[in-house]
C-alpha cells in the first residue's frame, strides 16, 4: 500500500463532501498519520465527510458527541485500544457500523474484534477500493435491515413480553426498552420471525456476517451470550434464545407452563 507524503494531521479533523441522497459522515480512528491522511483524503474525495483521530480516547469521545454514520478503526491505538474502543462505543452507541483494522494477518484479531461488536475488518496493507466496498457493504446491511423490507416484514414481532419493531429498530421486554447491537437486533429478529427453525451457525456467519471461515464460530456463540444477557431473566437457563447443541440455536417455540 503506498503511503502519501503528508504532514502529520492535529488529533482531530473535518473536511467536508456530498453524497447523492445525504452526506455520510465518517470517523476515522487511526494513529499512523500517513494511512489516516490517506483514507482521509481518500473518502473526502468520494463525497464523505470525514473526522479522525489519533488515539482511541478521542475516538470514543468522537464517535459519541458526533454520532457519525460509520467508523473505521485500528485495532492498535495509544491510550486505548481498540477492541476496548470498539466495546465502549457499542456500549453507548449499538447502531454505529464500525470496520476494523488490523496489522495482524491472526484470526485471533479478527475474531475478538467481531466479538467485541465489529461489522467487518481489514488486514493491513489493503486496497482504499476495497475499504470503499466494505464500507458501502456494511451500510448498505444496516440500512436494508429496514428499508427494504415489506410492509408485513416491518411489523413488530411479539412473543410473550418481548416485543421487536423492525421499523423502529426497537425491542422492549414488558415494557422495558433493551439496546441492541446491530447484529444482536438481526439475530433476535431472524430468531424470533421463526420459532421452532434452527439456525446453523454455517447459516449465521453467512448471512449476518457473510463470513464462512470456520474459525469464526466463536463469534456467533459471544454474541449469543450477550444477546441472552439483554433479554433473558436467566442468561444461565435461557426460555428464548435456545442452544441446539451441535447445531446452532433457535427460538423457542415452545409456550411456558
Amino acid at each position: 500500500m503506498n503511503k502519501p507524503s503528508a504532514n502529520t494531521p492535529e488529533s482531530t479533523s473535518r473536511t467536508g463532501g456530498s453524497l447523492p441522497g445525504g452526506k455520510e459522515r465518517l470517523l476515522v480512528v487511526e494513529d499512523d498519520p500517513n494511512i489516516q491522511r490517506m483514507i482521509s483524503d481518500y473518502f473526502r474525495h468520494v463525497g464523505y465527510e470525514v473526522t479522525t483521530a489519533n488515539d482511541g480516547e478521542v475516538g470514543v469521545r468522537l464517535a459519541l458527541s458526533d454520532q457519525p454514520t460509520v467508523m473505521i478503526l485500528d485495532l492498535m491505538l495509544p491510550k486505548v485500544d481498540g477492541l476496548t474502543v470498539c466495546r465502549q462505543v457499542r456500549e453507548r452507541y449499538p447502531t454505529l457500523p464500525i470496520i476494523m483494522l488490523t496489522a495482524k494477518d491472526d484470526v485471533v484479531d479478527k475474531v475478538l474484534g467481531l466479538e467485541m461488536g465489529a461489522d467487518d475488518y481489514m488486514t493491513k496493507p489493503f486496497s482504499l477500493r476495497e475499504l470503499e466496498a466494505r464500507l458501502k457493504s456494511v451500510l448498505r446491511r444496516t440500512r436494508a435491515r429496514g428499508s427494504d423490507k415489506t410492509e408485513s416484514d416491518q411489523m413488530p414481532i411479539v412473543r410473550g413480553n418481548l416485543r421487536i419493531d423492525p421499523a423502529r429498530r426497537e425491542v422492549t421486554i414488558s415494557g422495558r426498552a433493551v439496546d441492541l447491537t446491530p447484529k444482536e437486533f438481526e439475530l433476535l429478529s431472524l430468531f424470533a420471525s421463526h420459532p421452532g427453525r434452527v439456525y446453523s451457525r454455517k447459516f449465521l456467519l453467512e448471512n449476518i456476517w457473510d463470513y464462512t471461515y470456520a474459525g469464526y464460530d466463536r463469534t456467533i456463540d459471544s454474541h449469543i451470550n450477550r444477546l441472552r444477557a439483554k433479554i433473558e431473566e436467566n442468561p444461565d437457563d435461557p426460555k428464548l434464545v435456545m442452544t441446539v447443541w451441535g447445531i446452532g440455536y433457535k427460538f423457542n417455540d415452545e409456550p411456558e407452563e
